[in-house]
């Protein structure tokens, strides 16, 4: 470390020593760890993309000073500082960002990077959402936490209802079983601790991969065959390119139930992959894959 930032972290940490005001609030995290805030934090980093959504989602986007590489969305998040990508965190970027509040995630972000921030006196709420529900639950919880409450609760509510609204057009409409592709070279596929096994169920389908013992399995042709697959939906973070051409090369294979209906497409990876408000998007699209038969079904 540069002397500069070993005085950084000298001068935060007696900071941390100075006693906590009787009003400081105190939230239980993800990693069962107590975080104290004595006020609503006004300088904000994100550690993982799907948080920085999130932050914007509740308006709290002027809040954010810092977030990782692949921040893209909304756009207004390419213009904020960057601290490395969410698997290695530049923590002397976060230390020199000030911030009174850092939120980082269970899955993606190093528990070590976790720590330095910790003993840098910085206060580091760790979030852990692994369903639909989970990821609106973790959203009114950051607007708890930032001191706008009603309005992420308000926010999240036409989530909820968007979410409903799926589940009554999928009731009693059957369960096709569902191959996720993640990736096609080699085809790996998701179990039941994956969000997108999440997805699946509340869009009416069935994992066909659910019960693989490794949360993202390996297949091979024969095990695609064998489970027979009534719909394949392949993750792109593009609609055209290889992943179009994954799509037809499935096409070649017409013993499968899925070719012999028509039903292979691709669905855009961002919608799936990230626990942030555009899951929901991301069910909607899944469940008109899944049962093409509520095409009619209002959209968002």
């Amino acid at each position: 470390m540069t002397n500069s930032l070993l005085t950084t972290i000298f001068l935060i940490i007696l900071m941390s020593f100075s006693p906590v005001p009787s009003h400081a609030a105190v939230f239980g995290d993800s990693l069962g760890r107590d975080v104290v805030l004595r006020s609503n934090p006004m300088r904000i980093v994100s550690l993982a993309p799907s948080i920085t959504e999130m932050i914007y989602f509740v308006g709290l986007g002027d809040r954010l000073v810092g977030v990782t590489r692949f921040s893209y969305f909304p756009k207004e998040a390419r213009k904020k500082s960057k601290v490395g990508v969410y698997t290695n965190i530049n923590v002397e970027k976060v230390i020199a960002l000030s911030p009174d509040l850092v939120i980082a995630t269970v899955d993606g972000n190093m528990r070590g990077d976790v720590e330095m921030l910790e003993q840098a006196g910085i206060q580091v709420y760790v979030i852990n959402p692994r369903t639909i529900n989970q990821v609106l639950d973790t959203m009114e919880r950051l607007g708890e936490i930032c001191g706008v409450p009603e309005r992420a609760k308000t926010l999240v509510s036409d989530l909820r209802e968007r979410v409903v609204r799926v589940l009554e057009a999928v009731k009693d409409k059957g369960r096709p079983r569902v191959l996720l592709l993640i990736n096609t070279r080699p085809l790996m596929s998701v179990n039941q601790n994956t969000i997108h096994h999440n997805i699946i169920q509340l869009a009416g389908g069935t994992n066909m991969t659910g019960d693989q013992p490794i949360t993202y399995p390996k297949l091979n042709i024969e095990a695609v065959i064998a489970g027979k697959p009534d719909v394949i939906i392949i993750s792109s973070m593009e609609r055209g390119g290889q992943h179009e051409k994954a799509r037809m090369e499935w096409l070649e294979w017409p013993t499968l139930p899925a070719v012999q209906k028509g039903h292979v497409y691709l669905i855009d990876s961002d919608l799936i992959d990230r626990p942030a408000p555009r899951i929901v998007s991301g069910l909607e699209e899944m469940a008109r894959l899944i049962h093409p038969e509520i095409e009619g079904h209002e959209r968002q």
